[in-house]
């Protein structure tokens, strides 16, 4: 038993912290400084507690316990800045089980935190007003800065499985009016709902699980619904190849995607399918293979609470509204109820490519995708 040890245990709380501040002036270390801070508040002094909770910070800064006792001690002397540690802390909090005492400190920690941001997000709303009367895009990336700096969103970036094009907007979803070929989509979704239908229930209709891929292949985003039914697809147009027995049934469907602005990749794209969820069906996080394209979302059938995560935002598909994401930004996806889903997917070049641009990739993807090297 250490002299420290038997002072706490004999009572002489002052004593083992004396003895402490003395060995720890040898020898700094993390976890003494936090039975210091321990003894120091005991003793009802939370100042000198929270100086030995910042000694053991300038040797650990990110350790867990270390910044919830700081937290609380900021709390305990009435220090305004109680709600940003407690923020500081809560960011770092580690996976798995933890005890129930720090389970309820950290309950109280949150609401602490959760009322600072609040204030804060207050204030820079004020400061921000007349910025985002503007509207439009600028509005929508002055309130992402805001939930950013929050930390109530974070940055998302692009990380395509294979081929990353430099320089384009990188965005989660892309605003509509850099397509205005969606109100015409729009309009057609009645139609395109009725085609969808008929397809599906035809005894024609080509169907497979929309994920497909060997076992062996060095990939685990999917491993849930590999070769999985729950995930299915009606191909109209697979890999630049018309799929006839489905196409033939979607006239209307067809001609209008005739008119899109679809990569035309020899073995890769163009791609159209009507994507079918089944319920209770989570889609995981994962991101595609290539930000030179984005995808386009019309929502034909769905259930209430069908929801699509991309990034940062996370939207309730609507039947009849629909939308451009880049699926290279992590985004997944649930049908939490007992219906079946329905989207037509289909994918675009992105807007930011010259058509010097357009073909280097197509020359690119098609020579990588001919050669096998796409996994």
């Amino acid at each position: 038993m250490s002299a420290v040890e038997a002072m706490v245990r004999a009572g002489d709380l002052a004593g083992a912290a004396e003895r402490l501040e003395q060995d720890l002036a040898e020898a700094p270390d993390l976890t003494r400084y936090l039975q210091l801070a321990g003894l120091r508040r005991a003793l009802r002094q939370p100042h000198r507690a929270l100086r030995a909770v910042e000694a053991g910070l300038a040797l650990a800064p990110l350790d867990f316990m270390a910044l919830c006792m700081r937290a609380g001690l900021l709390e305990s002397i009435g220090d305004p800045s109680g709600g940003r540690a407690w923020d500081e802390a809560l960011a770092q909090r580690p996976e798995g089980d933890l005890p129930p005492p720090l389970l309820a400190a950290m309950a109280h920690g949150e609401i602490l935190r959760d009322a600072w941001r609040a204030e804060r997000a207050a204030q820079m709303a004020r400061a921000t007003k007349a910025s985002e009367e503007v509207g439009g895009d600028e509005a929508w990336r002055i309130a992402r800065f805001r939930s950013n700096t929050l930390r109530q969103t974070r940055p998302y970036y692009s990380e395509p499985t294979h081929f990353f094009f430099p320089g384009l907007a990188m965005r989660e979803y892309h605003p509509a009016e850099r397509f205005p070929w969606l109100a015409d989509l729009a309009e057609a979704t009645p139609a395109i709902r009725e085609e969808m239908l008929a397809v599906m229930h035809s005894d024609r209709a080509e169907l497979a699980p929309y994920i497909q891929y060997a076992e062996h292949q060095a990939l685990r985003q999917w491993q849930p619904l590999n070769h999985n039914p729950d995930w299915t697809a009606i191909h109209l147009i697979r890999r630049g190849e018309v799929v006839a027995a489905n196409a033939a049934q979607c006239p209307v469907t067809m001609e209008l995607l005739s008119r899109m602005p679809q990569p035309d990749i020899p073995g890769a794209s163009a791609n159209a399918l009507f994507s079918l969820l089944a319920p209770h069906t989570a889609i995981p996080p994962h991101v595609g293979v290539n930000n030179a394209r984005l995808l386009c979302h019309v929502p034909l059938v769905v259930p209430a609470g069908c929801w699509f995560r991309v990034g940062a935002e996370t939207r309730m598909w609507r039947e009849g509204e629909p939308f451009v994401f880049d699926d290279t930004v992590e985004h997944e996806a649930m049908n939490p109820s007992d219906h079946l889903r329905v989207v037509m997917i289909f994918d675009i070049w992105h807007p930011d490519l010259t058509p010097g641009e357009r073909d280097a990739v197509r020359a690119i993807v098609a020579q990588e995708t001919a050669a096998g090297n796409l996994g």
